[in-house]
């Protein structure tokens, strides 16, 4: 079983960053994030594989949200930049054996941040 903790939400004005990380007992294949906001069905938001180069973003975030790994310390990261209020959600990562943006793909979860948008 593995491990997932994720840190780094919080508020943040429309157009502000935001970095969330989140950390892993071991390595896995693929990690992906995604969110729930309320009201709405998860939604993946980007994901990376064991090749750094294996990345992608929803449509609803590509150019604004960066994925990245550091595997020395087990920890993948999003970076988040010119956030909306539609950003608001409830920020989750998760690992899976294959690259995916669909949550029904993915093993292991961890419980989530918080990050709302608002001015």
């Amino acid at each position: 079983q593995v491990q997932l903790v994720e840190s780094g939400g919080g508020v943040v004005q429309p157009g502000g960053s935001l970095r969330l990380s989140c950390e892993l007992s071991s390595g896995w294949r693929v990690i992906g994030w995604f969110r729930l906001a309320p009201g709405q069905e998860r939604e993946g938001v980007s994901y990376i594989g064991r090749d750094a180069t294996e990345i992608k973003y929803s449509s609803s975030v590509k150019g604004r949200f960066t994925i990245s790994k550091d595997n020395a310390k087990n920890t993948v990261y999003l970076q988040m930049n010119n956030l909306k209020p539609e950003d608001t959600a409830l920020y989750s990562c998760a690992v899976g054996p294959t690259q995916s943006l669909d949550p029904s793909a993915f093993v292991y979860w961890g419980q989530g941040t918080q990050v709302t948008v608002s001015s």
